[in-house]
């Protein structure tokens, strides 16, 4: 009974969650509604979504080549190789893999992801560092494919992969981020072999196709108690095989050498590639998701002047401060000491 009330009273809060990016089947149950969603929900809330994102895109165009523009409308990802002049990479990667400051990691299955977080203090030290986050042709990469004038928020992040006996990195199944458009960046320091658990995205498939469509209609009529966690949770898992069906090929693994940056659009099926030995995975990595259905450009909240450039340390703050007064379930980002990027950590 006490539940019920609750949940009537917490009626209005899930309804208003629909004009944003809240995207958990589990944990809202107007989002993960069998009946709503059968009746179209979660696709209505696709197409305005991939809507909005375009004609954002449209009016972020300048930011980027139309060479660039082409690329990520026909494969939802931009590739560029040697991304930095020889004399500048070799600087920033130097500065950066000798940089010693705090970090946080996370396990998932048998991986680590330690991350340092890019701030004002760090950007002080790694002056080669700014250089590329403040770059013109970083950020209009960045903004176009996110489809925001945003700040992204940066991490110097090293994946270790098979460092304990576990379960696989649950990162290394097709997933979706989100039912809408978000960016990610990876602009790597270290070669990446094919037996390193390369990124993987499938070429089109940041497209609503209308087979695409389909196929999240019917995962979210049941998703809000799918087995799959993060599939509950508003990420979708896919298989490769259900990919083929929907008529986008196979996936392309980025077995790439340093000094390539890849940005991309995460609504698009991605993964981790598994491992096939113990690795290091080293690179500059940004992130960007904001409501989708905003019908502005700016005004991110990460841009403020009291906010800028100290977001993520704020961020991982507030959720210690919860964690601490049991507001939310154990941060998973845990404090890990100090360590640079390619100290390899120590497991108990």
């Amino acid at each position: 009974m006490a539940s019920a009330r609750l949940s009537w009273l917490l009626a209005p809060w899930h309804v208003a969650a629909l004009a944003t990016g809240a995207k958990s089947f589990r944990d809202n149950p107007v989002i993960g509604s069998p009946s709503l969603n059968r009746a179209g929900l979660h696709i209505a809330r696709v197409r305005l979504a991939h809507r909005m994102a375009e004609w954002r895109r449209r009016a972020l165009a300048a930011l980027i080549s139309q060479e660039d523009r082409e690329a990520f409308e026909r494969d939802g990802f931009i590739l560029k190789s040697d991304f930095l002049p020889a004399a500048d990479y070799a600087a920033l990667k130097g500065q950066v893999l000798s940089f010693r400051g705090p970090v946080r990691h996370q396990f998932q299955g048998d991986a680590l992801t330690r991350r340092i977080a890019v701030d004002r203090a760090v950007l002080a030290r790694l002056p080669a560092l700014r250089g590329l986050v403040d770059s013109p042709e970083w950020l209009g990469l960045v903004r176009y494919v996110g489809s925001f004038m945003l700040e992204p928020l940066v991490y110097i992040q090293t994946i270790f992969s098979q460092v304990r006996d576990a379960s696989p990195d649950p990162q290394t199944r097709l997933h979706a981020d989100a039912f809408h458009p978000s960016v990610k960046a990876w602009f790597f320091l270290t070669d990446v072999a094919e037996e390193d658990g390369p990124f993987i995205y499938v070429p089109g498939s940041h497209r609503p196709t209308r087979r695409r469509l389909a196929w999240e209609r019917k995962a979210s009529i049941n998703a809000a108690c799918a087995s799959d966690f993060q599939s509950a949770r508003g990420s979708l898992r896919i298989t490769r095989e259900t990919v083929r069906c929907l008529g986008f090929g196979e996936p392309r693994a980025f077995a790439v050498p340093q000094n390539t940056l890849v940005v991309a659009d995460t609504v698009g099926f991605h993964a981790r590639g598994l491992s096939a030995r113990p690795s290091v995975r080293v690179e500059i990595w940004a992130y960007g998701r904001r409501n989708p259905f905003l019908p502005w450009l700016g005004l991110d909240p990460a841009a403020l002047p009291l906010v800028k450039g100290r977001a993520v340390p704020l961020y991982w703050s507030a959720m210690d401060i919860a964690e601490k007064l049991r507001l939310s379930s154990s941060n998973p980002w845990q404090s890990g000491g100090t360590a640079t990027p390619i100290e390899y950590p120590a497991i108990s």
